[in-house]
């Protein structure tokens, strides 16, 4: 008589964030990923209390120099002890309808697929955003490391890949990605100028056609045929500021293929 088969042990999560100077928004971060078996933070060195909460929390810290968003995060997941890994940026949260996805995808042993998807649902200034450009804004986030992870050599707008299948999970990640209007256009500006940088090491050019009608574009797009129009004035403004970084990374790249700097060089600024 044959013994009974063991059951297939259930896949560990170890979920993967990468912070700097986010005391004031990390605590919530990694209280929505109290499900997870492990949580690996990577540190950049922060002068705030980041460290001591998110080590007060459970997680395991590590202090890593910040070279690139991407290059953060893959070393990130080679921290985890696990191959199944969860990644978070510190302004994100996994709600209850998405963990309650991911335990179900877990229970079920991840079968036969490589990674996950999910919309992200962002918070701008009093509003959760239900339209345009800003939702559903799928991301790949929960993802078997041996089949991929933060590959390429893009640095910013990073995104994960994975070679095999890739599923749709229901719930969001909510998204707290400004903390006001003055820090959302400094950090528009500064992705702007990292995509541009980017771009032009790669041989990509703009055009005087592209100066002038990228941008209106990007705003009619999301504004009026996506729907942004319905998150009301919020919806309008997130419209514009889209369309600007547009215009900041276009105009930067019409200045780097002519020659001109689009930074002070280290040591000017006051």
């Amino acid at each position: 008589m044959s013994s009974p088969t063991a059951p297939t042990e259930r896949p560990r999560i170890t979920a993967c964030i990468i912070a700097f100077n986010e005391a004031a928004r990390i605590g919530d971060c990694l209280a929505s990923l109290a499900f997870c078996d492990e949580i690996v933070v990577v540190d950049s060195y922060s002068s705030d209390a980041t460290v001591a909460i998110a080590e007060a929390a459970g997680a395991r810290v590590l202090q890593r120099a910040f070279d690139g968003f991407r290059s953060q995060k893959a070393y990130c997941v080679e921290q985890a002890s696990h191959d199944w890994v969860l990644c978070l940026d510190a302004d994100e949260r996994v709600s209850a309808g998405l963990r309650e996805a991911i335990e179900q995808a877990r229970d079920s042993g991840f079968s036969g697929v490589a990674g996950y998807r999910f919309a992200r649902l962002s918070e701008y200034f009093g509003r959760f955003l239900r339209h345009g450009n800003a939702y559903p804004d799928r991301v790949l986030r929960l993802f078997d490391r041996r089949h991929g992870g933060w590959r390429g050599k893009r640095e910013i707008h990073e995104a994960a890949s994975v070679d095999g299948a890739v599923r749709t999970l229901r719930g969001d990640l909510i998204h707290y990605p400004y903390r006001s209007f003055e820090q959302q256009l400094a950090k528009t500006q500064r992705y702007a100028r990292m995509m541009a940088e980017h771009e032009f090491a790669r041989g990509k050019r703009a055009t005087l056609g592209k100066l002038v009608l990228a941008p209106a574009w990007r705003f009619w797009r999301g504004w009026l045929l996506r729907g942004g129009f319905r998150d009301g004035w919020h919806g309008l403004v997130y419209a514009y500021v889209r369309a600007n970084y547009v215009r900041q990374k276009t105009i930067m790249l019409w200045l780097l293929q002519n020659g001109q700097d689009v930074a002070d060089p280290p040591g000017d600024q006051p």
